[in-house]
């Protein structure tokens, strides 16, 4: 088969090591848009639809089938693939190992301190609830 002008001018881009990188995680995140859309339309269902069911809205779908979409949460994953008969698999791999199943792009960084926080406002909100109550 011939080379298009396109597959020539990839061939090249993907030589440069940071747009080979960035282009097989863009793979990935369509790989998941085209799972809930293909699962979506094997139900019978449109966006609008699948939407009701999963009490969210259809741009909401719509954004979770586009493939520019990186800010699928396991939560909401979890709810479609429930909705639609299906269940999620995620694999974290090594880095030095093939890194197929990475769908984010950056590391999630989690904030326990910002919980402990959130627990000892409302404490002490609490706290001064009942002491205004007893006194």
């Amino acid at each position: 088969m011939k080379k298009t002008n396109f597959d020539i001018y990839l061939e090249e881009q993907l030589k440069d090591p940071v747009f080979a990188e960035r282009f097989e995680k863009a793979g990935e995140a369509w790989d998941v848009a085209l799972q809930i859309t293909a699962l979506r339309e094997k139900a019978g269902l449109s966006q609008k639809d699948l939407a009701h069911k999963l009490h969210t809205s259809q741009q909401q779908i719509s954004r979770l089938e586009s493939f520019s979409y990186e800010g699928h949460s396991l939560s909401m994953l979890r709810r479609v693939a429930d909705v639609l008969g299906a269940t999620v698999h995620v694999s974290l791999v090594p880095a030095e190992s093939n890194r197929h199943g990475i769908v984010s792009e950056s590391k999630a960084h989690y904030s326990a301190r910002r919980k402990s926080l959130t627990r000892r406002r409302w404490s002490r909100r609490l706290t001064g609830w009942c002491m205004r109550c007893t006194a």
